[in-house]
């Protein structure tokens, strides 16, 4: 849960995302998958950099459902989801793709709660200035963003080890 200090240190521009302006169209759409000229769904429509500095483009999410784990380095309850991130990712990962974003820490911190928590096997984000965070609309940790195959947002919440189990059961069918 989220803690009076986290709350006080989320960026103004969060806490009032829900009354942001949508993003600006582009002159040409964005397609998913390499040659499939489906329009890539909005929530697909972000970037950015693993904790270990590479690029990252969310539309390669496209075609099959998705978990983004909003997470923070300090967060005990982030830390008590882990191990169930880890094995949900070893028994659900070839039909559906863990994301961990992570934000409200430094890389070091972050570096440190993959491999103490043992989610290496997880791609995790470095989202220091919590724009992929707005994005969803998240709040505070630990939250989980659900996208089905087709991009569109199913779950945005806190979600104990019984739901996630149901949530992710119904995602895949």
């Amino acid at each position: 849960m989220t803690t009076r200090r986290a709350l006080l240190t989320l960026p103004l521009a969060m806490l009032a995302a829900g009354c942001a302006a949508p993003p600006a169209a582009t002159s040409a759409p964005v397609t998913a998958g390499s040659g499939s000229g489906a329009p890539l769904p909005d929530a697909l429509r972000f970037t950015g950099t693993t904790l270990d500095g590479a690029p990252y483009d969310a539309a390669q999410l496209a075609g099959k459902p998705a978990v983004l784990w909003f997470w923070a380095p300090w967060c005990a309850t982030c830390a008590g989801q882990a191990q169930s991130v880890g094995d949900f990712h070893e028994e659900y990962g070839d039909r559906l793709t863990f994301l961990g974003v992570a934000g409200m820490g430094t890389v070091k911190a972050m570096h440190e709660f993959v491999s103490d928590m043992k989610v290496g096997a997880v791609t995790h984000l470095n989202d220091p200035k919590l724009r992929i965070w707005t994005k969803f609309t998240i709040v505070e940790q630990s939250t989980y963003v659900l996208l089905d195959a087709a991009g569109t947002m199913v779950t945005r919440s806190y979600l104990d080890d019984l739901q996630l189990t149901g949530a992710l059961k119904k995602l895949v069918g």
